[in-house]
């Protein structure tokens, strides 16, 4: 019988989640709290065989637009030592905004404070699971379904799309085009920064922009929804407070400096 488990690969604490016997959908199972690398490894790899994990699905962490970052290589990293200790399949998987969903289905039910980061993580593998199931489901569903129509024809009618640029409408109506530089969370609120991808009347190739950022569950009927995906739809705001705009600003270069610092000081990692 199958059984698929999942880990969300934390700094700190590294979630478990379960699919059901029917391979449905997910359960959350539990938070382990790490202690260093090797150990860490050791003890993930652990709990996929208490689990009987015929398939392990890590969360791989990416910036907002899809473009990795040094969280994703820490994970990579991670998740190479985990596959020498594993004899089932490892399978990768984005694992943008779950967490952000697990910490807002906690609040939404009143779990506060340390107990819900003991939660959290394990909603969180939940998230990546239950998106991953789906996506296996519908890919099953279309396997079933008659697919002789010309689809090479549909995909050159497709619009094409610049990897890894966001574009955004400006006062003016023009269309501005940014890279993604990185993205936190301040004071439990997403924010996502950014540069000018291309040079731009009016603006200094020099700027940061930040953002705040907002996301929604699509339903059927809204525009983008399609059946069987995850349809989660993002919204950058522009911070409009100057004194809020600092301080956020100010936190993403003090994290990015203790991530840099961090990362230069463990070895145990493999790149």
């Amino acid at each position: 019988m199958e059984r698929y488990v999942a880990f969300d690969i934390g700094d700190r604490r590294i979630g478990v989640a379960i699919s059901d016997p029917g391979n449905t959908y997910a359960l959350p199972s539990e938070t382990y709290f790490r202690k260093g690398f090797k150990e860490d490894v050791a003890a993930v790899a652990r709990i996929a065989g208490e689990k009987g994990a015929t398939c392990v699905v890590c969360g791989l962490p990416v910036n907002f637009d899809g473009s990795e970052s040094i969280q994703t290589e820490r994970a990579r990293g991670f998740i190479r030592e985990l596959e020498k200790q594993l004899s089932c399949p490892v399978v990768c998987v984005d694992e943008r905004f779950t967490t952000v969903m697990a910490d807002d289905t906690l609040k939404s039910e009143g779990m506060k404070g340390e107990k819900r980061k003991k939660y959290v993580d394990a909603l969180a593998a939940a998230n990546i699971l239950d998106g991953y199931l789906s996506r296996l489901q519908a890919q099953k569903k279309t396997e079933e379904t008659d697919m002789n129509s010309d689809l090479d024809d549909e995909t050159e009618d497709d619009e094409e799309y610049e990897e890894g640029i966001i574009e955004l409408i400006d006062d003016q109506g023009e269309t501005v085009k940014f890279t993604q530089i990185g993205t936190m969370e301040y004071k439990d609120v997403p924010y996502v920064f950014l540069v000018l991808a291309e040079p731009k009347e009016g603006y200094s190739d020099e700027d940061i922009f930040v953002f705040r950022y907002e996301q929604r569950l699509l339903k059927p009927g809204d525009d983008g929804y399609v059946e069987g995906e995850d349809n989660v739809a993002g919204m950058l705001y522009p911070i409009e407070d100057e004194a809020l705009m600092e301080e956020v600003f100010e936190a993403f270069q003090n994290e990015t400096d203790d991530e840099d610092d961090e990362y230069d000081d463990d070895e145990d990692i493999p790149l």
